[in-house]
């Protein structure tokens, strides 16, 4: 196999150039073999292998740095980079990331996760090249879907100043900028970056310019070329910003893009290569349902169905049901999300309201005050996000919405760990960042009931800021014989005992009710309180359990440091209460890839290592107070 040959960065130059194609089809049918087992980014990339094969012969690396936006799509990269050993361990704990990360390999320029990123961080190279003398060449791959963040046109503004070479590749493999690709555009970018038109074209402007009438003939031509350019050039929102466009390209013929990229190396200045690319090219489920292939789960390849398929309700099919049922009967209710439908649950809803569901695009800070926007002129929105990308838009969830006071509905989905997307995309941090805020209201449901009752009560009897943050994956169907009506700020008790008291956030009322067994197997009793809000405090609740209680126990799938543990010990602490407090919650670092079942070991908040801190604190007296 020629695969087998490329063992480092660069040794694909060493394939001769008959053997590319046949190339191609080893890394696709590489990947699927794969990603058939171990689960992964499939769609994405099968649609980049020409592309990246191009860029590995063009350019040199590590010495050139490649920015990958999102970096689901570098499968193909780190083939070529020497790490095919790897894919046995793909988004496994200890074992191979999903995306480029720098630790990894030094041919990863940038540690990338989120959209519209790798424009301003090949920017921020190309400025330090310039500053330090140095003569790298910086690429930024950046997807038509990124294209919709406000961040990726931030950067082209600013790109725009830039008198250095900076290639940006917009890989296009859905929307519609252009409907040729080929003859006609690739004569006009080979024109245009050649020498010799640069240098005609220099030439004639200085020599017209010299006379008033030159100067009005160098004018009309500069105005019919504008005008026949924006008849026959696509990329005209990029030129008219000051950086030069090339393409479109077909992105499964290496030897065009070889030719354009080699192009796009002699421009001073910014470069936009436009490449039209097929997302799951080469494997026929992946094509016709690329949405489906995008991130998958271990799949058979012959008919692309799932090994194991899943037949019982996540919480994205109770949201989705159950915004859908109230959409019927209030008619202001409304839908946002930023590129999520599938993901978030609201195809459904899209489908039976389309007035009323509003796609942004991957745009988290414009969702979150267009929402604000609507809860101004008389709708409900609930903009339906996952925590990690609702971090990008914090500075609008202060202003727009809880400034104003404004009732906007945030359903946070993939909180807490999502696991094998790791760092990126572990939604730890929002019980920290939200309950700071002030007019906002944070919940968090037991069960998948109680997601169904949250949501009502959110939409239906707040009328401020309002946060529900659930877990990903299958709805917890326990503990439905407790289901007390939602009271704002107030705990719901499950079980009242002495000597502990078990108080936890959402999806960690499980693992409670699990510690719980386990401590009566072992002769001691204990409370279970599910504790609903956290913010505002039931701290009525934290008074009765701090005097009937030795010992409290404050649960939750965040950080430490902000989180609702810190919260019950601040006020434990105002109050003088007279009782010992552990803390069970992440640590204050990022979380790596790995199972959700492997990484709450990990990061002892299992059943198995609540219980033996309980056992430390609480009965041999070995762990120190929180």
């Amino acid at each position: 196999m020629i695969l087998e040959t490329i063992n480092k960065p660069g040794d694909i130059r060493q394939v001769d150039k008959e053997n590319w194609d046949e190339l191609a089809q080893e890394i696709r049918d590489f990947l699927i073999e794969k990603i058939s087992m171990t689960g992964g980014h499939l769609a994405s990339n099968l649609g980049v292998v020409e592309l990246t094969m191009a860029l590995h012969l063009v350019f040199d690396l590590p010495e050139d740095k490649i920015i990958w936006d999102v970096g689901h799509q570098a499968y193909t990269h780190k083939l070529l980079t020497g790490r095919r050993e790897g894919f046995d361990s793909l988004r496994k704990f200890g074992g191979m990331s999903g995306f480029p990360k720098r630790g990894e390999s030094p041919a990863d320029a940038f540690n990338t996760g989120h959209s519209s990123t790798s424009i301003s961080a090949g920017l921020g190279y190309v400025k330090a090249r310039e500053v330090t003398g140095e003569s790298y060449n910086v690429v930024s791959v950046i997807g038509d879907g990124s294209m919709t963040g406000g961040m990726a046109y931030e950067a082209l503004n600013n790109a725009a100043q830039v008198r250095s070479n900076f290639v940006i590749i917009l890989n296009d493999n859905e929307m519609s900028i252009s409907e040729n690709v080929g003859g006609l555009h690739l004569y006009l970018s080979a024109l245009r970056t050649s020498h010799g038109y640069s240098e005609i074209k220099n030439g004639v402007e200085k020599s017209l310019s010299r006379t008033n009438l030159g100067s009005r003939v160098a004018e009309g031509i500069r105005n019919t070329k504008n005008s026949l350019k924006q008849i026959l050039i696509p990329g005209m929102f990029f030129e008219n910003l000051g950086i030069t466009y090339l393409g479109p390209v077909d992105g499964h013929q290496i030897g065009q893009l070889i030719r354009v990229l080699q192009e796009a190396k002699r421009v001073n200045g910014p470069v936009v290569v436009h490449v039209k690319t097929v997302k799951g090219k080469g494997y026929e489920p992946a094509e016709r349902h690329p949405a489906r292939f995008h991130g998958t789960e271990p799949f058979e390849i012959e008919t692309g169905l799932p090994k194991n398929p899943k037949h019982v309700a996540n919480y994205q099919d109770v949201f989705s049901t159950v915004m859908c049922k109230m959409a019927r009967t209030q008619p202001n209710l409304a839908a946002v999300t930023a590129a999520m439908p599938g993901g978030t649950g609201l195809k459904r809803f899209a489908g039976m309201y389309p007035e009323r569901f509003f796609d942004v695009g991957i745009a988290e800070q414009h969702a979150v005050t267009f929402s604000a926007g609507l809860a101004l002129g008389g709708l409900i929105p609930v903009f339906a996000v996952y925590s990690s990308f609702l971090q990008r838009a914090y500075d609008q969830v202060v202003h727009d919405v809880c400034l104003q006071n404004l009732h906007v509905v945030f359903a946070i989905d993939r909180a807490g760990l999502v696991g094998s997307d790791g760092e990126t995309h572990q939604g730890i941090f929002d019980l920290s960042y939200l309950s700071e805020i002030p007019n906002m209201t944070v919940m968090a449901p037991k069960n998948k009931w109680e997601l169904a009752d949250m949501l009502r009560f959110a939409v239906g009897k707040m009328d401020s800021p309002v946060a529900i943050r659930y877990p990903r994956g299958t709805a917890w169907d326990g503990a439905r014989e407790w289901r007390a009506p939602i009271q704002i700020g107030k705990s719901e008790v499950l079980y009242d005992e002495n000597g502990i008291a078990l108080i936890a956030v959402g999806s960690m009322v499980k693992t409670a009710m699990e510690v719980r067994e386990m401590l009566h197997e072992i002769g001691y009793s204990a409370s279970v309180i599910n504790a609903r809000f956290v913010k505002p405090l039931d701290e009525a609740m934290l008074l009765r359990a701090s005097k009937d209680h030795r010992l409290i126990v404050t649960m939750e799938e965040n950080v430490r440091t902000g989180g609702f543990g810190d919260h019950c010990l601040e006020y434990l602490n105002d109050i003088g209460a007279d009782c010992r407090v552990i803390n069970v919650a992440l640590p204050d670092d990022y979380v790596e890839h790995g199972s959700v079942d492997v990484l709450r070991n990990e990061c002892c908040i299992d059943a198995q290592s609540v219980l033996k801190r309980i056992i430390a604190a609480y009965i041999t007296g070995t762990e120190q107070d929180t």
